[in-house]
């Protein structure tokens, strides 16, 4: 008898072959599953409650992936498209998902059937390549020099990405607010200079855009009311240092033989503090804003010199405060000088609802600026929060790269007619596989119906007949027959031009009207590196999953063990 050989540990889960490919597709299915219904204007909420009882309402693919907890290794894939694509463009997660989990569909029978998952990855590949190279061919070019045209090209672009959220209603008044706080960056539109301010209470319409910064009004000491709220042409001193009387560490130990000699003590830790406070004061500065806490006496100080004071301000709006006003942030008040000062135009602090907040406008060294968001509940303003942030991010990509397609699944019944019809031109297995990758495309306008509650089977072969015809519109045969009819009695031979109809191929799904209609007319418009982006990262994780032919699990620590039973206080009774 042969020796039996043992390669790894006891309890090692291992799966191989082709039904461990198929159970990997299976699992992104059930994953595509769980996001399919949150896309496009009509598209439905998740609510999804973690392990702390926190309840987050989204219709955001990336957010839901996040939340989901996924442990499945092959599933985790899709988890991850859908974070770069958010990171990267920072809309269409929920259209990568579905085009990767409906491209595994599609190639799945053919794995079942024997294909070899190399032969299936380079058809994959090939596809990828058709499409991008169609895409850029299709995109329609932005002219920037027209100012006015651009900007309502970018409007546009916003409203479009706020369609399918839960603010679309308010989408015109959100389009032009993200419009206007991204053209205020600088030529680099960082994304960490625009901040979001949340306060609860009052209606979506009352959200305003501050140029500048904003941030909350910080705990404040007795003594604050008495200091001025409101300044111009002021400078601003950053500050890291604590300006509060610290209280003795429990194991401090200071022995005294007399009460003068505690006095002396007591003396000097005042004479400390006021040194500081009158050196801050020498300085110039009018505003004051500390990381750490400034307690009640040096709030008192500053109120007494017409001076307003701030402790324990966020480290993200001191960032931008400092960023935005210039100076630095001081740990010492020994070099404090006018050199190390920030300045701003104006400084006020504002009552916004239930709130107070400190305005910083007319910044001189970077362009910056706050959104302040109003609204009733609190899920609803981070969920309005995350609709921000993806319209956001589309203006700075279309800023950036200056091309634009169709939205409402016109520009993938293209791409898939285009696929199509190449597939007819090849012969092999390619044939196959790319017909069943141009029928995964068809995906998004049938789950845009689908979500409506729209018939798919009839949009969708509307749409295929619309992209078909090309640039032939043969809704007008019978003017044509009409014609031919008349010149048959003309002895000499006239030659008639059938109508075209530019623009065929932005035919995509009309969610208000449940018919077809040129999207790009209709002004749903989004970069074309969106889609790009989401093709490339959807095909990347198909080949992944399908190079993969073999899991291996390590047993968990402890696996062969009996299992602990869960403690008691005592007497087997259970918390």
């Amino acid at each position: 008898m042969q020796p039996q050989i043992i390669l790894l540990k006891e309890g090692t889960d291992t799966s191989q072959g082709k039904p461990q490919l198929v159970s990997n597709i299976n699992a992104c299915q059930s994953i595509v599953d769980a996001v399919r219904t949150t896309l496009g204007p009509r598209g439905m909420d998740k609510l999804i409650v973690d392990s702390k009882g926190k309840a987050t309402i989204s219709n955001d693919g990336a957010t839901i992936m996040k939340l989901l907890d996924i442990v499945h290794p092959a599933a985790k894939t899709l988890v991850d498209i859908a974070k770069s694509q958010d990171a990267e463009v920072g809309d269409g997660t929920t259209s990568v998902v579905l085009l990767a989990g409906e491209f595994l569909k599609q190639l799945k029978p053919f794995v079942e059937e024997g294909v070899h998952p190399r032969i299936i990855i380079k058809a994959v590949r090939k596809a990828l390549n058709l499409c991008v190279a169609q895409i850029n061919e299709l995109a329609f070019k932005i002219e920037k020099h027209d100012t006015e045209k651009h900007r309502a090209l970018l409007e546009k672009c916003a409203a479009t990405a706020l369609n399918s959220k839960l603010i679309h209603q308010q989408k015109e008044f959100f389009s032009k607010m993200v419009v206007d706080s991204v053209t205020t960056l600088d030529v680099l539109l960082p994304l960490n200079m625009i901040g979001i301010k949340k306060v609860t209470g009052g209606a979506l319409e009352d959200s305003m855009l501050v140029e500048g910064v904003a941030f909350k009004k910080t705990f404040a000491y007795a003594g604050f009311e008495m200091q001025p709220k409101s300044y111009d042409n002021v400078k601003i001193a950053l500050l890291n240092i604590e300006l509060e009387l610290k209280a003795e560490r429990d194991n401090a130990e200071v022995r005294v033989d007399n009460v003068a000699e505690y006095q002396k003590v007591v003396d000097a830790e005042w004479q400390i503090l006021y040194d500081k406070l009158a050196k801050i004061h020498q300085s110039g500065a009018q505003v004051v804003l500390s990381k750490l806490p400034i307690g009640d006496v040096a709030t008192q100080y500053f109120a007494d010199r017409d001076m307003f004071c701030a402790g324990r301000v966020p480290e993200e709006d001191l960032k931008r405060t400092l960023k935005a006003c210039g100076g630095a942030v001081m740990t010492t008040v020994q070099d404090i000088s006018d050199k190390v000062l920030g300045t701003c135009a104006h400084f006020e602090e504002r009552q916004i609802g239930s709130e107070r907040f400190n305005l910083f406008q007319g910044c001189p060294n970077a362009k910056t600026c706050t959104i302040i968001l109003r609204g009733g509940a609190e899920q609803f303003l981070e969920e309005t929060e995350r609709s921000l942030h993806d319209a956001i991010m589309i203006v700075r990509r279309t800023i950036r790269n200056d091309s634009v397609v169709a939205g409402g699944g016109a520009i993938e019944m293209e791409l898939s007619k285009m696929l199509r019809n190449y597939s007819r031109t090849i012969a092999g297995k390619e044939q196959l596989l790319i017909g069943a990758m141009a029928k995964a495309l068809e995906i998004i306008p049938r789950q845009l119906c689908d979500n409506a509650g729209f018939d798919a089977t009839n949009i969708l072969n509307k749409l295929r007949q619309k992209h078909a015809q090309g640039m032939w519109d043969w809704s007008s045969r019978y003017s044509i027959c009409l014609g031919w009819f008349i010149l048959i009695s003309i002895p000499f031979p006239i030659v008639p031009i059938a109508p075209t109809v530019p623009g065929c191929q932005w035919y995509g799904v009309d969610i208000m009207k449940e018919h077809i209609a040129d999207n790009f007319e209709a002004f749903v418009w989004e970069p074309s590196v969106i889609k790009i982006n989401a093709l490339t990262a959807a095909c990347e994780a198909t080949c992944m999953i399908l190079s993969v032919d073999e899991t291996i699990k390590s047993p968990k620590s402890g696996a062969g063990e009996a299992p602990q039973p869960p403690m008691g206080r005592g007497m087997g009774r259970p918390f």
